[in-house]
């Protein structure tokens, strides 16, 4: 059965009959080569009371606006004095937003961005030395390869320059780009790419589509990596998200194509199916830990916090909430949110502790979407309070 659309208000959660009844499956594994169990359904957890392994359990309070009016945001990351930095897709600018929020100042514009459906300057994040460096990584579509750079700020914030590239040679197309870029745990670049509308590219061993790549932040392979290449893991159609839990857990999010969207856990050199199989649909791959249908998902950005994962959705305008302990899940999805504020691109944790989402309905390529309302888009502040 299908979510119901309503709009619901942002006070009452709404656990979906359609991802509960699909709940996914149990990772037990967490090395590679280890035997993976068989799928288990987890216990459903009280609507908004998802358990928490790492202190209360939290749950969306209040809402406040932190900036208006930006054009295709895609990527956020902060810096060190808590002001952001988020890039736009269709104009390749960079703006600053001030520690808790205003009037957004540009930086600069990353040059040779090439702007297509769903092409363009995606995903950014900061050094976590940038108040010595002052270094933001990007990722950006262009030709005849998507690439992955590094930028200098000025001391000033006014202006950008890119100083190097890291990683070129990623398949480029009008779709399927991946685009998200974050700094993990252990101080390494991990990048989702997409299949370039290419299925066949996520099962190619020798291509960086349909992957999740890691390097080091000179651009060089780090040791783990399974094949001596950026490549991590391979077998996705479409990474928008990647985050890490507290124990150093990494997730990432999928689009599927008409039957599941997935979160995955990442473990070095496997391969999670993609085109043989799409979520609990098909036997090739690791199976995902949850799956949601496209309807209400279309995922892009997620963030860690509080016991969940955080989910924002594009074509299902809505901000999932999914417990996890680890590898595994924890409780039921749970929906914020409902068609409250269209759909959503970004998720990231901010200093304090409050989740920071990015809207994208000035941006409706794909994925159905919301005719933008006044304001949009919108950075806006939630809160994480104990449910």
């Amino acid at each position: 059965m299908p979510t119901s659309r309503r709009t619901r208000h942002r006070t009452r959660p709404h656990r979906s009959a359609a991802a509960a009844g699909a709940l996914a499956l149990l990772l037990a594994a967490c090395t590679p080569g280890a035997e993976t169990p068989a799928a288990t359904t987890v216990a459903p957890s009280a609507p908004g009371t998802p358990a928490s392994s790492d202190g209360p359990r939290l749950v969306p309070g209040d809402v406040t606006e932190v900036a208006t009016d930006l054009v295709m945001p895609w990527g956020l990351t902060f810096l060190p004095d808590g002001a952001a930095l988020v890039s736009s897709r269709s104009t390749g600018q960079i703006v600053r937003l001030p520690p808790g929020g205003g009037s957004p100042d540009v930086v600069g514009v990353v040059p040779d961005v090439e702007v297509g459906s769903e092409g363009g300057l995606l995903g950014i994040a900061a050094s976590p030395s940038f108040a010595d460096d002052r270094t933001v990584y990007a990722y950006v579509s262009s030709s005849p390869t998507n690439r992955v750079v590094a930028l200098t700020l000025a001391d000033d914030l006014r202006s950008l320059r890119v100083d190097r590239v890291l990683l070129d040679g990623i398949e480029t197309a009008d779709r399927h780009h991946g685009g998200r870029i974050v700094v993990g745990p252990d101080g390494h670049l991990w990048i989702g790419t997409g299949d370039a509308f290419d299925p066949e590219n996520a099962a190619d061993a020798d291509s960086l589509n349909g992957k999740v790549l890691r390097i080091a932040t000179d651009g060089t392979v780090p040791d783990g990596n399974p094949s001596g290449s950026p490549v991590y893991s391979s077998g996705h159609r479409n990474v928008q998200g990647i985050a890490f839990g507290p124990d150093g857990t990494a997730y990432a999010s999928e689009l599927g194509h008409r039957t599941w969207d997935e979160l995955n856990v990442l473990q070095p050199g496997l391969d999670y199916g993609w085109p043989a199989s799409e979520g609990t649909t098909g036997d090739h791959g690791e199976p995902p830990v949850f799956t949601l249908h496209p309807d209400d998902a279309s995922p892009s950005g997620i963030a860690y916090a509080g016991g969940s994962i955080w989910m924002g959705a594009l074509g299902g305008q809505r901000l999932w909430q999914l417990p996890v302990d680890g590898p595994r899940p924890a409780g039921d999805p749970v929906e914020w949110f409902t068609g409250e504020h269209g759909r959503i691109r970004t998720v990231e944790v901010a200093p304090d502790g409050a989740l920071w989402i990015v809207t994208s309905n000035t941006d409706r390529a794909t994925w159905g979407g919301t005719d933008p309302r006044p304001g949009d888009d919108r950075v806006l502040r939630v809160e994480l309070v104990a449910g």
